[in-house]
């Protein structure tokens, strides 16, 4: 049956990436969509038509990178929800938890209101905030192995504290900048947008999920002994200290790049990997790929739900997301027996 499931997802994926190609404010014959498409990658067709003009850039510079960062933000924020679940052993957290969020949010804040990193280029915000949340990431794992081994208990204590402060700073720089073009900008890149996404930025981060998503399909075991806590892996031969600072890491990457490319795009790490559970259990030999294929379908479709839902509009993501998945969350939770592995 998972097997089976599985492919019925993959296929739905492949389905919507398809069908989303050819929805938009603009409207584009699906022949004319298809045949672009075609061109730019296989180079059949006639080049005349199909090479150049309004349609072209269409289709190939805004809705097609914008489906493709989609998926990939989708199976990023999915992914890294299921393993900080996993490492600080709490069913609430996401991949924000940690701080990430809050260091991301200075990062940005900086940038925007007092023009640090500018000389990055026109990407300096998204490079501001990735460096915010990479070193937020940092600190908490640097903290929460002061006067001790870090355990998930210091890691949350240590991702609130820093989270708390950065906040504070942001506030801080916020109240005297006095800039309310400023703040406009921040609030909308704090709820999260596809529109930026272009092909340049689209080849950095697709590598970079895609390492992450198959490292950690490898990780299963030490997932599933994760949730059942320090105390029995160690009688069963297995320290998950290293294990736990490797997987934030590499989770930091993810979420940064995830953070350069879309800006904040919360509540997906929190809900995917639960519908995951609710579905197969909590063997993270299952969950990570039936999160992976959920949740890129389900921001492929959030995505285009937020630039037709209000016409001549886009609604941030962040948004849209947040509307629908409570509401759905609330449901299933309501509707399914449910536990989250473990001792709980």
């Amino acid at each position: 049956m998972y097997i089976g499931v599985s492919i019925v997802l993959l296929a739905v994926l492949i389905f919507s990436i398809l069908i989303t190609v050819t929805i938009g404010s603009v409207d584009i014959s699906i022949k004319d969509v298809y045949e672009i498409i075609i061109y730019k990658l296989f180079g059949i067709g006639d080049a005349t038509y199909l090479s150049s003009g309004p349609v072209h850039d269409i289709i190939w510079f805004i809705r097609l990178p914008r489906i493709i960062l989609a998926v990939t933000v989708g199976i990023g924020l999915s992914i890294s929800g299921v393993i900080m679940q996993a490492v600080v052993k709490n069913p609430l957290a996401d991949p924000y938890i940690l701080g990430v969020s809050s260091g991301a949010s200075l990062g940005a804040t900086l940038a925007i209101l007092l023009g640090i990193g500018i000389f990055f280029g026109s990407n300096y915000i998204g490079i501001c905030a990735f460096i915010g949340a990479f070193a937020v990431s940092i600190l908490v794992l640097t903290l929460a192995n002061v006067n001790g081994r870090a355990n998930s208990t210091k890691l949350l204590l240590a991702g609130m504290a820093l989270s708390t402060v950065c906040s504070a700073f942001s506030s801080f720089i916020v109240y005297f900048a006095d800039d309310r073009n400023g703040m406009q900008s921040i609030t909308y890149w704090l709820m999260g947008s596809l529109g930026g996404a272009k092909w340049e930025n689209i080849k950095i981060i697709i590598p970079v999920v895609m390492v992450a998503t198959l490292f950690f399909i490898t990780q299963y075991r030490t997932l599933n002994l994760m949730l059942l806590g320090d105390d029995v892996s160690i009688t069963l031969g297995t320290d998950l200290q290293k294990y736990r600072q490797v997987y934030l890491i590499i989770i930091s990457i993810v979420i940064g790049f995830i953070v350069y490319s879309s800006g904040m795009i919360g509540f997906v790490g929190l809900i995917i990997p639960h519908i995951a559970r609710m579905i197969f259990g909590t063997d993270h030999k299952r969950i990570i790929i039936l999160s992976v294929l959920i949740g890129a379908i389900f921001l492929v479709w959030a995505d285009v739900l937020s630039r037709i839902i209000i016409p001549g509009c886009e609604l941030p993501i962040g948004i849209l997301i947040s509307m629908i998945g409570a509401p759905s969350f609330i449901y299933l939770m309501i509707s399914k027996s449910y536990g989250f592995g473990g001792n709980s």
